[in-house]
């Protein structure tokens, strides 16, 4: 816990760093009549800000005008249709013993407290997880309307967990109104979390599943601390914008809650388990992380709306995977941006009209961000190069103010904010971008974070090759051309 002190000599080091690099500039930059001046935004900035302007007025709608709405209308849906049985699935591996006592003892809190007959289903791989999940539930014992179902996996990954899991509840042939909810092995459920997510499966008969709020407990760094922050908060925003349109773009693993005949059905367990990618360059390859993003297009494909619940809350347990921040922060990029681009790079091809407007523009601009986000940076060095070091210090100056300003508008998210996010701002844009860019030529390579699964080569031994030789030519002819239209644009 950051103590006051900290909060007080954090905010005043960003002031003064501002104060310090407005002294160092020419004063046209202040003068408004002047070609220098700083509020000069030019084309593409006036395009970046808008859109990130445009979410951030459509997740102050949502969240302070439709939700609520949508709240009270919920509860008065849940009296006439409630759900005749919850399921709550919990998957987890490898994760230490502390954390996996919290997260299944919230489980079965949740399940007992939820006012409906339920279903705890752990699907699990290791014993001692096994025996952790029941010395707690003999401890609880919860009773004749909370039930108990134990599925033993091999550990070949997350999506056949699921799948295990999907399938024990199949097996129970649930009817129309239950739901299920998905809880990763590292996320602790608030009190009253899954009551709050029932209602608006009876308002809203086109949602297939909806997600929560999180927020997190990292266990490392402060720097690494701040960044998960950032990052929950910048993602609250992201899915009150999206949930307007209930077109959410994920469904998070660490929670979620679908309709059980969604994940009961044959389809979607196979686009779960079984999840692919048919590329131009790269051939066919299967999906190893992901399963979220795997069951968000699953749902969309078959029709379904997705939306987000801000009042419902999560607490993540956050292992780094690297005590250093540099490494830590590269493969948790890795993973969640090649989830994301490789989602991308089919689910454009749903169309404007199921997607709608915004989602596809959304979905279109992934691909673009990576590139503008590095626009300013790279003409701010390359002017300091060719004409004065001063257009760097300028460049700095805007993005210390910029960043302060947006850190200083999350804060209507309802999360804290720290004095070091416009840091993370912008390291996540710039160090975000160049993984992103990465990633974006090597779509077949994946990795677990905790897990030590990896794809293994293509079967055809031509394909290996040219999946292992065309990936850095592509990332160099891109690059080269990105530096070449600085180059003329300077």
């Amino acid at each position: 816990m950051q103590s006051f002190f900290q909060i007080v000599f954090g905010w005043s080091l960003l002031l003064s760093f501002i104060g310090a690099l407005s002294l160092v500039v020419p004063p046209t930059v202040f003068d408004q009549t002047h070609p220098d001046f700083i509020l000069i935004i030019g084309t593409i900035g006036i395009w970046r800000y808008g859109v990130g302007m445009v979410h951030y007025v459509r997740a102050l709608i949502f969240l302070y005008l439709v939700f609520p709405l949508h709240r009270r209308r919920a509860l008065r849906a849940l009296s006439i249709n409630p759900p005749s049985h919850i399921y709550l699935m919990v998957t987890s591996f490898r994760i230490d013993t502390m954390t996996t006592a919290m997260v299944y003892e919230s489980v079965i809190q949740e399940a007992m407290n939820c006012g409906y007959r339920a279903t705890v289903v752990a699907s699990i791989v290791e014993l001692s997880d096994e025996l952790i999940f029941k010395t707690l539930w003999n401890k609880y014992r919860p009773g004749a309307s909370v039930t108990l179902k134990i599925v033993r996996i091999p550990g070949t990954g997350k999506r056949d967990g699921l799948a295990y899991g999907f399938r024990a509840i199949a097996r129970d042939m649930p009817d129309s109104s239950d739901l299920v909810v998905v809880v990763d092995g590292d996320t602790v459920l608030e009190p009253d979390v899954v009551s709050r997510c029932v209602p608006y499966f009876s308002l809203f008969p086109k949602v297939g599943a909806l997600t929560t709020n999180e927020y997190c407990d990292v266990q490392g760094s402060y720097w690494m601390s701040q960044w998960h922050k950032l990052r929950f908060a910048q993602r609250h925003i992201g899915m009150s914008s999206m949930g307007l349109a209930k077109r959410v773009l994920t469904l998070t693993g660490r929670m979620s809650m679908f309709r059980a005949g969604v994940v009961t059905e044959q389809e979607f367990i196979d686009d779960v388990e079984n999840d692919f990618l048919e590329h131009w360059r790269l051939g066919r390859f299967k999906f190893l992380t992901g399963d979220d993003k795997s069951s968000w297009f699953s749902l969309m494909r078959r029709g379904w709306d997705t939306y987000y619940v801000p009042d419902a809350i999560v607490k993540t347990v956050e292992h780094p995977p690297d005590r250093n921040f540099l490494r830590a922060a590269r493969q948790l990029m890795f993973r969640w941006y090649g989830n994301s681009l490789r989602q991308n790079s089919r689910a454009t091809r749903l169309g404007l009209q199921r997607l709608g407007p915004l989602t596809y523009y959304v979905l279109w601009d992934q691909r673009i961000s990576m590139w503008t986000s590095l626009l300013g940076l790279t003409a701010a060095i390359v002017a300091a190069v060719k004409y004065s070091i001063v257009y760097l210090v300028m460049y700095l100056l805007w993005i210390a103010i910029t960043r302060t300003i947006v850190t200083l508008l999350l804060r209507a998210s309802g999360h804290k904010i720290g004095p070091a996010f416009p840091l993370m701002l912008y390291f996540n844009q710039i160090y975000g971008s160049l993984i992103k860019i990465y990633v974006f030529f090597r779509l077949d390579k994946q990795s677990w974070t905790r897990q030590k699964t990896r794809l293994k080569a293509h079967d055809n031994t031509f394909q290996a090759q040219f999946n292992r030789i065309s990936p850095p030519i592509m990332t160099l002819t891109a690059a080269s051309a990105f530096i070449a239209l600085i180059l003329c644009m300077v």
